[in-house]
């Protein structure tokens, strides 16, 4: 029987998520805007997600990608900002252990996901702007429902051995979290058990997904700017350009705060916790903030559908 006991893995019923060590006073009133941006997020996706379904022209790589980003921005943001609000307001910290690891999945993979959608959306502009002749050709519709799920398995795939590595594992009495989610490292710093493979996998993971992603998106981009120079009209590459400057905000609104929270949780440890979690936060609330904002005001043909809708709800 001490043998049986041994084996089994000691895993605390449940975990205690701080918030944002250092700013706990101030938490109360940091709740207000994050709570405005994940409404702002959820209708404006939830509204995107509505128009492009029910507009058949829009039945197009570009904008089915966009509808992956707002489902996956969607996602990402429900699976940690309730539970963030509900410990800045309310205390409710406490978390289960099994609800932990399932906080961590979504939170991670989704996280992939979206990295590699993003990926998709830049070779679809590439495509579009140096082959336009064949862009409908080469992405179509099973084309882009491939690579939807391509880049959704390999979310999956990456992130579940990480989490089944800490379900494994062997818990100390210490079970608080200085977070406001159950992320990876933060979950991994409580095991009582050599943890040299999980942060080996967590950072390959990371650095495999935003390496290859990144790679990718600027490889496409450096094509897409040398035909848009090239171009004789100054109309068509303003066009061009137009096209192309909202997914770069949306880029450079995701990647950097994941680049610098991935960066300084593993090298930048004079930086101050909760500058560490705030900005880990960003990249959970503003890009699914953002990300119909841009696309709504900058894309015509969405836009103009958008006001369609509202007439018609009108």
């Amino acid at each position: 029987m001490s043998s049986l006991n041994s084996t089994t893995p000691s895993q605390p019923p449940s975990f205690l998520l701080l918030g944002i060590p250092g700013l706990e006073k101030e938490q109360f009133w940091i709740a207000f805007p994050f709570c405005i941006m994940y409404a702002i997020a959820v209708l404006g996706n939830i509204i995107l997600l509505i128009v492009i379904k029910t507009e058949s022209s829009l039945h197009e790589p570009m904008y089915l990608f966009l509808a992956m980003l707002a489902f996956t921005d969607l996602v990402l943001s429900t699976s940690m900002l309730p539970k963030m609000l509900a410990i800045f307001w309310w205390g409710f910290g406490e978390i289960g252990f099994v609800s932990c690891l399932v906080q961590l999945f979504f939170i991670h993979t989704f996280t992939a996901v979206e990295s590699g959608v993003l990926m998709a959306m830049a070779l679809d502009r590439y495509f579009a702007i140096c082959y336009p002749l064949r862009h409908s050709s080469i992405l179509s519709m099973p084309v882009v429902t491939a690579l939807g799920s391509l880049v959704l398995l390999r979310g999956v795939l990456l992130v579940a051995p990480g989490c089944f590595l800490l379900h494994r594992k062997d818990f100390c009495q210490h079970r608080v979290i200085c977070h406001s989610y159950c992320e990876h490292m933060a979950v991994v710093k409580l095991v009582c058990e050599d943890t040299r493979v999980n942060a080996a996998y967590g950072i390959f993971v990371a650095f495999a997904v935003t390496v290859f992603d990144i790679t990718v998106i600027v490889v496409s981009y450096t094509m897409i700017l040398r035909v848009v120079l090239r171009l004789s009209s100054s109309d068509t590459q303003h066009k061009a350009f137009n096209t192309c400057v909202s997914h770069v905000c949306v880029i450079l609104a995701f990647y950097v705060p994941v680049l610098f929270t991935s960066l300084t949780h593993r090298f930048g440890h004079s930086i101050p916790q909760h500058i560490h979690i705030f900005v880990a936060h960003l990249y959970m609330v503003v890009p699914p903030t953002l990300n119909p904002i841009i696309y709504g005001v900058r894309t015509k043909q969405l836009k103009d559908k958008i006001v369609v809708l509202f007439q018609k709800g009108i």
